[in-house]
């Protein structure tokens, strides 16, 4: 393994208006492309560098997560997504990303107690909520009472302290589940359902979801497992936007619960967060498997703006290895709810199949990707679409906090400033009203 921030090299940067040569370190990790390493570039050019996006600039260091999209790699601390999500639960997780190492079974069980025992919210919370107008969507009252936990748990908002840090962790992965279902329940006129300890993360997520205090709920197995696997595919991407967001929130040196409500909201974009809800808003819209063969045609043609949402991925150029591991929840989900035949269902599995035959997609690698199975799962559940992204946000929640604890304990933190290339007016005359 390669210690972090070794030089590999140098390039020479030539200024062909000048005629100057600037040399530039190369630096590298364990795994990945080397970089540039352009921290002194403007002290000694005065240039900056244009890289709208971000999509070839490397903002920092870490050692969480691991994308290679040309190999449809996925690791978290150096382990393969597909072998967590099917021997793990999510807790075991939650501990590898925080913590670097897979617990054993004392550490799992100690982790596992300190998350339980933090999954009830401050009981005046629940009158934060009547704040919200009925109708709200779930993900602007998600943005709301996470930023508003600094109110309720300000013993734990000084970023300096790692136990105060360390509780604001367990606090914020206890808890959004138990915000999360509280959302869901109040958009649907239902009594807030109280956590249960006896129950796993993700059973007693869908025990607050859907749980009625008038008769007994016990979450079926099946559901589940296929829930655990959601969080765990989602748990954490990199530095995708959302992530980003919150370091940069959090390089300022604002408090965590501000920082992922900054991510929540970021998540919230249609075009990060809401992907499955447009897989289901696209099935919709097709409406009938026999009108499939038309947009299937739409699709192929480069001229018409139509795209099959859920096939291929920005990032997975071959495969998405999540999408092979909720492949097969989908099918167990559909077959205990008995729901094969639901018209919409039964569309999105067709078009499954075409994309998995096709050679047209076959060729272009266009696969069913994690956002097409994760639609089809949480439909067949009974999550209205306005509640996939918070699931999403649910998931994401131990990713962002692993990163911004990384960022914290990473020494000086340095606040995040992007540079501009100006396009506006130069310095003009200011002319009194008077005479204008």
């Amino acid at each position: 393994m390669t210690k972090n921030g070794d030089k590999k090299g140098g390039a020479t940067l030539i200024d062909h208006e000048t005629g100057r040569e600037h040399r530039l370190p190369i630096v590298g990790g364990t795994m990945g492309p080397r970089a540039l390493d352009v921290q002194g570039l403007y002290g000694k050019t005065g240039l900056f560098t244009y890289d709208p996006g971000f999509t070839s600039t490397a903002a920092c260091r870490s050692a969480i997560t691991y994308i290679d999209g040309e190999a449809g790699l996925l690791l978290h601390r150096g382990y393969r997504i597909e072998d967590l999500a099917e021997n793990c639960k999510f807790t075991e997780v939650c501990y590898l990303l925080l913590n670097g190492e897979l617990p054993d079974k004392e550490q799992h069980e100690d982790f596992e107690h300190a998350i339980t025992y933090h999954t009830m919210l401050h009981e005046q919370m629940r009158d934060f909520y009547r704040g919200f107008r009925r109708d709200s969507h779930p993900m602007a009252i998600m943005v709301g009472v996470v930023g508003a936990m600094s109110a309720f748990y300000h013993d734990s908002t000084d970023i300096s302290d790692p136990e105060q840090r360390e509780v604001a962790q367990h606090r914020l992965i206890a808890k959004i589940p138990t915000i999360a279902a509280m959302a869901y329940r109040y958009s649907m006129g239902r009594p807030f359902m109280y956590p249960r300890n006896d129950l796993g993360y993700a059973g007693n997520f869908l025990y607050m979801t859907f749980g009625m205090p008038t008769e007994p709920y016990e979450p079926d197995l099946v559901l589940a497992r296929a829930m655990n696997r959601i969080f765990i595919l989602h748990a954490d991407h990199e530095q995708n936007a959302s992530t980003s967001t919150v370091r940069t929130a959090g390089s300022s040196g604002a408090n965590p619960y501000a920082c992922i409500s900054a991510g929540i909201a970021s998540l919230w974009g249609p075009a990060h967060g809401g992907a499955n809800e447009a897989v289901l808003n696209m099935l919709r819209e097709i409406g009938d498997k026999s009108r499939i063969p038309e947009f299937i045609a739409r699709a192929k043609d480069r001229d018409d703006p139509f795209r099959l949402m859920g096939f291929g991925h920005r990032v997975y150029k071959n495969f998405d290895p999540r999408a092979v591991v909720l492949r097969g929840s989908a099918h167990e989900v559909l077959d205990v709810l008995g729901r094969r035949n639901d018209p919409l269902l039964a569309l999105a599995l067709e078009l499954e199949k075409i994309a998995l035959e096709d050679e047209y997609f076959v060729e272009r690698k266009l696969f069913p990707n994690v956002d097409f199975y994760s639609g089809i799962i949480l439909e067949a559940m009974g999550f209205p679409t306005s509640m996939f992204t918070v699931l999403f946000a649910v998931a994401r929640t131990v990713g962002w906090v692993s990163q911004w604890n990384e960022m914290m304990e990473g020494g000086a933190l340095r606040i995040s400033r992007p540079r501009q290339i100006f396009e506006g007016y130069e310095e003009r005359e200011f002319i009194p009203m008077s005479r204008r």
